[in-house]
């Protein structure tokens, strides 16, 4: 995607939340208008490819965990484009047939997920909203690999920081409604705690141009988004300190993991 071309039913003049990650991660499936976009949020955050890399080794981390304790499906929100180390690799090398549907809002993200997920029967994508909880829910039944009767593992990394105050109750409420008990919530936001008030500014200033928002918190706004679940070891904690099984295989990168929280909930 990176020569531009016209790709149907995919705005190339407004930037995307999902393709200025992929950009982050060094990918191709990006336009010019993400890349500029990325690039200024890299002006206030130098370290934001480091950053997206070590965010998606809490993601590897918080699945491995998950699976290791008996989670057989999971449900993956916002999970952005294809990229090495995705939730159904992760969690099959533990649990061969587990199951693991991606949702994200942005039709790119369908559009390669499928094609890249074609020969795994355990996987799939789905095209829906976050702040629509239903749909979200909906969409992961219709495909047949999600039972909500057993526990769930749903991620949310660098998501929850897309809704506002007034949205987080109600989504993150009729998603852990949804879920059985055993079921967890990993999740990752990014935090005002130790960041320049001028960086944070320009950041929310970049993403306030593409059609998701958003909104850096204090810790003790973020905690909500747990609501209900009981975090594990050691809570909700700058993700350089997430790594309670010692995992060396992702080890946390303390240079850059100051800018995101992160932590494991489980359902009661």
């Amino acid at each position: 995607m990176a020569d531009d071309g016209p790709v149907p039913g995919i705005d190339a003049t407004r930037a995307s939340v999902a393709r200025m990650y992929d950009y982050y991660l060094s990918g191709k499936d990006n336009f010019q208008v993400d890349r500029d976009a990325a690039e200024q949020v890299r002006r206030a955050m130098p370290e934001i490819g480091e950053l997206a890399r070590e965010n998606r080794s809490f993601l590897r981390r918080s699945v491995r965990y998950m699976a290791r304790r008996g989670i057989r499906q999971f449900l993956d929100i916002g999970s952005g484009l294809p990229t090495v180390g995705n939730t159904h690799e992760i969690a099959q090398r533990i649990i061969a047939d587990a199951r693991v549907v991606y949702v994200d809002s942005d039709p790119v993200v369908l559009t390669h997920g499928r094609a890249l997920l074609a020969t795994n029967e355990f996987t799939t994508v789905a095209q829906a909203d976050m702040r629509r909880p239903a749909e979200v829910l909906e969409h992961a039944r219709r495909t047949g690999l999600i039972d909500f009767s057993a526990p769930v593992g749903v991620l949310m990394i660098a998501m929850t920081h897309f809704l506002t105050l007034d949205e987080r109750g109600a989504v993150m409420r009729t998603l852990r409604d949804a879920l059985a008990p055993g079921s967890h919530l990993a999740a990752t936001h990014v935090t005002t705690e130790g960041h320049s008030a001028e960086a944070v500014e320009q950041i929310e200033t970049v993403y306030a141009t593409t059609p998701t928002p958003i909104y850096f918190r204090s810790k003790a706004d973020i905690a909500p988004f747990f609501e209900g679940f009981g975090l594990v070891e050691p809570g909700l904690v700058t993700i350089d300190a997430w790594n309670p099984e010692g995992d060396l295989q992702d080890e946390p990168l303390k240079d850059v993991g100051t800018w995101l929280y992160g932590g494991v909930g489980r359902k009661g």
